[in-house]
């Protein structure tokens, strides 16, 4: 029974990376979340044509408060997303993942967030993987009941503070706005995401990976 959890959770952790690196996300942000070693991951999911991405990963916690409106309410509604299914008992990994695709449906390219950035989000978020302490929190709207990010102890709770409700003031004069708005509703069919999940074995989170 034991070797048979191990074979299960082994072969959970191949399938999240490789749906990690289809998402687009670097070598480093796959190997916090599943704990698979870098090496092992370079060897498996990439080639001489497909090369793992390169560059700075992004850091969250100073890019949130300086980015323009319509980044702000993306970050938000992946946040809200993750947080509702980790809320359902859904894996950090998994909820990433299942969020992460729901948001590509939703926004057209190009995406304002990578995968990489929302890592970083619910890391910062959640006190997951990379991070040891918050550095968010969701704030709801008393306004229009949006839920966004804002920096952990913030006061702000009204229209002047969110994201959302500064984002439908400049609709009818900013057509930039009104192309950047999604068709379809902002917040996933969560239950049904929730219970698709249940029915494979759970993984246990890692926030850092094995010795």
């Amino acid at each position: 029974m034991e070797s048979s959890k191990r074979i299960n959770q082994r072969m959970r952790a191949l399938a999240l990376a490789r749906d990690c690196a289809e998402l687009g996300a670097r070598v480093r942000t796959i190997h916090h979340i599943t704990g698979i070693s870098a090496r092992e991951l370079v060897r498996l999911l990439f080639n001489e044509r497909e090369q793992p991405p390169r560059g700075r990963a992004p850091d969250t916690r100073e890019w949130y408060h300086s980015a323009n409106l319509l980044c702000r309410t993306e970050a938000s509604v992946i946040t809200s997303n993750f947080r509702r299914l980790r809320a359902m008992g859904v894996s950090a990994g998994e909820a990433l993942v299942c969020t992460y695709r729901y948001y590509q449906s939703v926004y057209q390219a190009p995406r304002r967030i990578s995968f990489d950035r929302a890592f970083d989000l619910a890391s910062h978020t959640d006190a997951l993987w990379i991070a040891t302490t918050t550095s968010f929190m969701l704030v709801e709207c008393k306004a229009c009941g949006s839920e966004y990010l804002d920096a952990m102890g913030s006061r702000s709770r009204g229209s002047k503070h969110c994201p959302f409700c500064r984002l439908v003031r400049r609709v009818e004069v900013d057509p930039r706005v009104r192309e950047s708005f999604p068709h379809p509703p902002l917040l996933m069919d969560l239950e049904a995401a929730a219970q698709a999940l249940r029915t494979l074995d759970p993984q246990p989170d890692r926030e850092s990976p094995p010795n």
